[in-house]
């Protein structure tokens, strides 16, 4: 046979190896299931977007994870001077329980209240009926505060797969990942995580930050006032997706 030629059965068992490895990534990866751009969602849709119109704008949404926190009332201060909508998935265990009227007050503000699970334990690694009950005890908890119920998660890590996908399916919750995180969780210094913020922003993106985390809230100022003059127009992440509607289990990711 010549040489760099298979047989048909060494082809046969090159692809099978190839199919496992592939699947192993996915998994690994942790979604198998497709992942919908906010261009991709408001392309299939019809209507009017609202009183702000990506189509037409140069939109970025800011979203606030794993509060709300003894810094977050700072933060809506700041939030409401600059005229800055945000979203913000919030936990329950220590923070939606300690922090209740800030709940309320995100919510009358006028931001997006999603859920980022109960306890922050990773979906991908429990059973069924656990994943279940960090996401539903969330939203019974966020419903109870702001009388509404959240359409919208962000499992932590962006760990996420077919089985976490069904579950969001049947409670509502469509998921939302995101374009750029300027990993404060790792640094106090407000200047990087400004820089690495504005580094990776761009149209559509979807910016993960932390309002829990000591450097966070200062950076958030220069944050705004550089993307505003770039030309950003602040959205929720509902705003971004209009006129199309988030849809029950699907992950949005620009």
């Amino acid at each position: 046979m010549p040489f760099g030629k298979k047989s048909p059965l060494r082809r046969k068992a090159a692809v099978s190896a190839l199919t496992v490895v592939s699947s192993l990534v996915l998994v690994l990866g942790g979604c198998s299931s497709g992942r919908v751009a906010p261009a991709g969602a408001r392309s299939d849709a019809q209507g009017e977007a609202g009183p702000v119109d990506c189509r037409k704008l140069t939109c970025i949404a800011l979203t606030f994870d794993a509060g709300p926190g003894k810094d977050t009332p700072e933060l809506l201060d700041i939030l409401k001077e600059e005229n800055v909508p945000a979203t913000f998935f919030l936990l329950g265990r220590k923070h939606i329980d300690r922090y209740p009227d800030v709940v309320r007050r995100i919510a009358a503000e006028g931001h997006e209240v999603a859920n980022h699970t109960w306890s922050h334990r990773i979906l991908t690694d429990l059973e069924p009926g656990d994943i279940r009950q960090e996401l539903s005890r969330t939203q019974e908890a966020i419903e109870r505060l702001t009388g509404r119920t959240p359409t919208l998660m962000r499992p932590p890590q962006g760990r996420t797969d077919d089985t976490v996908s069904g579950i969001s399916r049947e409670l509502g919750l469509a998921q939302v990942l995101w374009s750029v995180t300027a990993k404060d969780y790792s640094t106090t210094d407000s200047a990087l995580i400004r820089q690495r913020t504005l580094d990776g922003a761009k149209r559509d993106g979807i910016i993960l930050l932390h309002d829990i985390y000591d450097g966070t809230v200062p950076a958030v100022p220069g944050i705004i006032d550089e993307l505003k003059k770039r030309g950003f127009t602040f959205v929720t992440v509902p705003q971004l997706l209009a006129p199309a509607k988030a849809e029950p289990g699907t992950v949005y990711k620009p």
